[in-house]
């Protein structure tokens, strides 16, 4: 027996297998302190909590339509509005089982064999897999931590091809925590008004997770006249924490939204609706605790980029936005081979953090900061003595 040809063109995520192998090291008695998964550490909010018991004792259990209720794709029209400045109507959002199947509906609807995803490199670690599932060729575009992790309108429009069909962006990106500013987004934009045969996939799912001053900057905001061949993808796993519920929300062209939309009827159907329902009161309810949660990050990463930095061999620039920092572990790798191994070791003594050959860069790993301080101080304290 055999699998797929598509099935083969991909990889498992390596993100979540060092996920389930610390979770197995602890079933067995170990004490490991898991970095590896972006999930924040802080309770859903009751009021959030209350909708969903809420909408149980209500009997809200059936099929709902297949892009979502009205309700939640309101709330979400209102969360694109408010938080993104992207100006929507329910018509154009649909919401997905996470953000991770909305990213995979629209390049599965769009991309035929050999059509080209341009992906700023690092970058998270299911996009390439998805473009090769979906029969088309990921190009990595590099960045490095000079540059802010991020891609020049030069890099993008000397890539371009013909068969160019999306550019992905990640702002806050993960694993490297990259912001796009307003001066970079008008350049790309720039470039795309000389191909507009590229459509933009803007995946703002850490956008409440920033540390720079002034709002958050998203394409279909910053140039409207361009928003009919952008997809902005959204959510409240990250922001809200409700990784659980698996809820994403997504605005973008009607046509985009329909193609989306059929290809869910086909393979999820409906987002759970008892999600659905906790998603309109983390949208529509009090939204004053997310500043707070986001100072609580910013003297997390500012102690852990001090500490990691005072490792020998190690350093890593504070990232402006999500919760990771990318840590540069070169001068480690002639002792281990590569970062993987360098991993292992780690894991060895107790702490689980990503390679960053996982996320398509090198020579370091993804240590996420999304844990309590008092947890984060003994897990570098654990790195420091694993590399003595």
């Amino acid at each position: 027996m055999k699998t797929s040809a598509a099935l083969s063109r991909i990889a498992p995520s390596r993100t979540t297998g060092m996920t389930d192998r610390a979770s197995a090291l602890r079933a067995a008695g170990r004490d490991i302190i898991s970095l590896s998964v972006g999930e924040p550490d802080f309770a859903t909010p009751p009021h959030v909590a209350d909708a969903a018991k809420r909408a149980i004792d209500e009997g809200q259990t059936r099929y709902t339509p297949v892009a979502g209720t009205i309700a939640l794709r309101t709330a979400a029209a209102l969360h694109f509005q408010r938080d993104l400045g992207i100006a929507t109507v329910p018509e154009t959002v649909i919401v997905s089982s996470g953000g991770k199947q909305a990213i995979f509906h629209a390049l599965l609807a769009t991309l035929d064999p050999g059509d080209e995803v341009l992906i700023p490199a690092p970058w998270w670690v299911s996009y390439p897999e998805i473009v090769r599932f979906a029969g088309g060729v990921p190009v990595d575009v590099p960045t490095d931590a000079a540059g802010g992790y991020r891609i020049t309108a030069e890099q993008l429009d000397a890539l371009i091809t013909p068969r160019t069909r999306w550019l992905l962006l990640n702002s806050p990106g993960n694993p490297t925590g990259s912001v796009y500013s307003a001066d970079d987004l008008g350049k790309i934009a720039n470039v795309l008004d000389r191909h507009p045969h590229v459509m933009v996939l803007s995946d703002d799912i850490y956008a409440p997770l920033r540390y720079l001053a002034g709002r958050h900057v998203t394409l279909a905001a910053l140039r409207p006249d361009l928003a009919n061949r952008v997809l902005t993808v959204s959510g409240v796993s990250k922001s809200h924490a409700m990784t659980g519920f698996r809820i994403g929300v997504s605005a973008g062209p009607g046509w985009l939204i329909m193609a989306m939309a059929k290809l869910q009827s086909h393979s999820s159907g409906n987002p759970c609706s008892i999600s659905q329902a906790a998603a309109v009161a983390a949208f529509e309810g009090p939204q004053g605790y997310l500043a707070d949660w986001c100072g609580q990050f910013r003297t997390r990463r500012d102690t852990v980029v001090s500490a990691i930095n005072a490792i020998p061999g190690l350093s890593t620039p504070a990232p402006d936005g999500a919760f990771y920092c990318l840590v540069d572990a070169a001068p480690h790798m002639s002792r281990f081979g590569d970062d993987e191994a360098l991993c292992l070791h780690f894991l060895d003594h107790g702490v689980a953090v990503v390679a960053a050959s996982a996320f398509g860069g090198k020579a370091g790993f993804r240590i996420s900061f999304a844990a309590d301080q008092a947890t984060l101080d003994d897990a570098c304290r654990r790195l420091a003595k694993a590399l003595r």
